[in-house]
């Protein structure tokens, strides 16, 4: 490695210099200032935890996006997480053991193996909120709607909500009966969008004219509500569990247009791009200029089970990173005083004295900090006093 080398970062990992780091510094304390105004306690797992601990219940998607350490200590295989899902997951199963509901919130770095988001990034700073202990409507809809003030405040404006059902596709392929091989290939050709091949494969399958329908309509159920309508008409009577769904986006979709009137709404009845732990409603927040989603959410009843405790959960989670990257982050500036070195224990006690009350305090190093100064603090008779920087 050359010596240039040495001062590169590796592809995705990057660095916040000072003026970002403060705007997101200042962004993230804002959200979670929010979060904990709607009730949501703060939690902070590890940076990384024993492989089976970390990845259970998460699925195998999750599982490649991890980085995996070897414990000196103990010889043991490690993850450095990529999601906080199932932490928090086993926070509330296994450590706060409440059984009513709670409500937890989070942030702090992920790492992964492959670049995601929308600049690429493998390192970034992942806020999210979850609500455990309530299996219905309403908590999907209290954390939709906190995902959207979030992103509200953090001065994201035009927002479009993208909402999708896991029980509308898995329901879709339990009633058509198909082998394990076949969904798994018919998955992939949804998660894709690949329309053109998935007509092809859908006509090679030993089905009846109505499942084949089924299968090829599913991914072009993408739109506005009349998606809903369309949804309700291809799939009536044929089961119970893709009618409770249908049922519920409209529920969601209601009452996100009764708080939220400026978000548009999107629907995706065959979305599969969420993690595979996902049980129920699933949502993602996008800017019309850009293709990834900027937040994204949903319900995973079934992911604290193997910690003991089976508790329906829903949640969501955004890039704070990211988030900097897409708005202009004012961050306010405290005045610059440059003092001289406290040399006395009077000018010790002034310099704290400025310090709490909000100035930014640095002592005289060199004559380079004068420029970087608002005022300085200068002896007159037995008074410290600030004196302006004439620029």
């Amino acid at each position: 490695m050359t010596l240039a080398d040495r001062w590169l970062l590796p592809e995705g990992v990057d660095e916040a210099l000072p003026l970002q780091a403060a705007k997101i510094e200042h962004l993230r304390r804002t959200l979670l200032n929010l979060h904990e105004s709607w009730g949501y306690q703060l939690v902070i797992p590890p940076l990384l935890e024993y492989l089976d601990s970390l990845l259970t219940g998460a699925g195998s998607d999750l599982e490649i996006e991890t980085f995996k350490v070897i414990d000196q200590l103990s010889g043991r295989l490690m993850g450095i997480r990529a999601d906080f899902t199932s932490q928090v997951a086993r926070i509330d199963a296994h450590c706060l053991k409440g059984e009513g509901v709670q409500r937890l919130s989070y942030c702090g770095s992920v790492l992964r193996t492959m670049p995601t988001g929308l600049d690429g990034s493998r390192c970034p700073i992942q806020l999210g909120a979850e609500i455990y202990g309530h299996g219905g409507v309403e908590s999907d809809i209290e954390v939709l709607s906190l995902m959207l003030q979030t992103l509200s405040v953090a001065g994201l404006k035009n927002l479009v909500l993208d909402l999708g059902h896991v029980d509308i596709v898995s329901g879709i392929l339990s009633v058509c009966q198909l082998e394990e091989e076949q969904q798994s290939k018919l998955i992939e050709l949804y998660k894709a969008k690949d329309l053109p091949e998935l007509d092809r494969y859908v006509e090679s399958l030993d089905l009846d004219a109505k499942q084949k329908e089924w299968l090829v309509n599913l991914p072009r159920l993408c739109g506005g509500a009349e998606v809903l309508q369309r949804a309700e008409t291809l799939f009536a009577g044929v089961s119970d569990s893709i009618a409770q769904a249908l049922a519920l986006l409209s529920q969601v979709s209601d009452a996100v247009t009764k708080r939220f009137p400026d978000v548009g709404l999107h629907f995706d009845l065959s979305d599969l791009v969420s993690y595979s732990y996902h049980t129920g409603l699933v949502f993602a927040a996008y800017l019309p200029a850009h293709g990834n989603a900027i937040a994204r959410g949903g319900r995973y009843n079934n992911i604290g089970q193997v910690f003991g405790r089976s508790r329906p959960a829903t949640g969501f989670s955004t890039d704070v990173k990211a988030l900097v990257g897409l708005v202009d982050v004012s961050v306010e500036q405290a005045s610059t005083v440059l003092a001289p070195i406290c040399s006395s224990a009077e000018l010790w006690q002034k310099v704290n004295e400025l310090r709490s009350e909000g100035y930014r305090v640095i002592e005289a190093l060199d004559g380079s900090e004068l420029a970087r100064a608002d005022f300085t603090l200068e002896l007159s008779g037995q008074i410290w006093q600030l004196v302006p920087v004439k620029n």
